[in-house]
């Protein structure tokens, strides 16, 4: 089964940068949608970030201004370039993709990703 492959997480001061990737493990499965999730502990999983190979970048107000996602189509890969973190930002993190176009209004929504990753630990310290 095709499973997604996140890098990059670790220990980071508050205030910190952090350069998240994600590829998928095999295959040659073409993902329109990636996104990137995180889940905090003791609290529920959350969205984050969003981008669509035929368009469109979406953001949760949380990391507006701080985090950037990006891709590369070639490498079928997505990253998450994560400035100025902060305590809050502490959870494990997790890549998601679907191969059909989502949405913007479903973009948010973990039930419509069929891909997920294993999650990376993101810490910041105060």
């Amino acid at each position: 089964q095709v499973q997604l492959v996140e890098t990059g997480g670790g220990l980071v001061q508050a205030g910190g940068s952090l350069r998240l990737s994600c590829s998928p493990s095999e295959g040659t499965l073409r993902y329109d949608t990636m996104g990137w999730f995180r889940q905090a502990p003791g609290k529920e999983r959350e969205w984050v970030s969003t981008t669509r190979r035929s368009g469109g970048t979406y953001y949760a107000d949380s990391v507006k201004g701080r985090f950037t996602i990006s891709r590369d189509n070639a490498k079928n890969t997505v990253y998450l370039q994560m400035n100025s973190l902060k305590p809050d930002d502490t959870a494990i993190y997790y890549c998601a993709a679907a191969v059909n176009r989502l949405i913007t209004s479903s973009v948010e929504n973990q039930q419509m990703y069929r891909y997920w990753g294993q999650g990376t630990q993101v810490t910041v310290s105060s």
